[in-house]
């Protein structure tokens, strides 16, 4: 079985036996844009708390939070953990897309249209160069809020491909995305469910230390 049958086949095994997973949740691009920023060292139940208090703020849209101070900004996202750093964080994001839009009128938008169209291989470097976007951000950003074929990669991703021998555990971040981007067609929705069921996996059978083969969903694969 060549590379992409069995990544495939992978994918195939977790999706039947795991169900789809509906990842990103948001209510706009922004909104899951400004998820992935937040969830950074900290779980989804603090970030929904935070997400939730700046809706309440009416402020989940780019317009509208560049208008809080840093404080307020902080004040409000605090349940997710380190919030005056991640409320800097959101300000260098926010003056990106000020950079990058055509006039207040798109800030206004939730919906980041005016980035809507722009090539996967311009808009990378350029999430990246943002301070606080590492790569796992930027490519949450980019496939889940935009909607562009950019594999999202963790250490669920790296421990999983290495146990099942496709790649090894120390394999870098460029590697493995490399690797999905090369063995599977570029098809957003593919690479969306494929990280949301790695992480599901990773979370509930593939730990770091304790891994609970016998019932994994992908025994009958090993």
């Amino acid at each position: 079985m060549n590379r992409q049958n069995r990544l495939l086949s992978l994918y195939s095994t977790l999706l039947d036996a795991l169900g789809p997973s509906h990842w990103w949740p948001g209510e706009s691009p922004f909104e899951v844009a400004v998820g992935a920023i937040l969830t950074q060292n900290t779980n989804w139940a603090n970030v929904e708390r935070a997400i939730a208090a700046l809706r309440r703020a009416g402020a989940m849209t780019p317009a509208a939070m560049r208008e809080l101070s840093p404080e307020a900004l902080a004040g409000l996202i605090r349940p997710a953990g380190t919030f005056r750093v991640k409320a800097a964080r959101l300000g260098h994001f926010l003056d990106f897309l000020a950079r990058e839009a055509g006039g207040a009128a798109d800030l206004a938008d939730a919906s980041l249209r005016f980035l809507a169209g722009r090539e996967l291989s311009e808009l990378r470097p350029r999430l990246l160069a943002v301070k606080g976007v590492g790569p796992e951000t930027a490519d949450c950003i980019l496939l889940y809020a935009l909607n562009l074929p950019s594999f999202v990669v963790d250490a669920y991703t790296a421990r999983i491909m290495s146990r099942h021998l496709f790649l090894p555990e120390d394999a870098s971040y460029d590697e493995l995305q490399a690797f999905f981007a090369d063995v599977l067609p570029a098809d957003p929705a593919l690479f969306g469910e494929f990280h949301a069921l790695i992480v599901r996996l990773g979370k509930t059978w593939c730990g770091r230390t304790r891994a609970k083969c016998e019932t994994c969903p992908l025994h009958s694969l090993r």
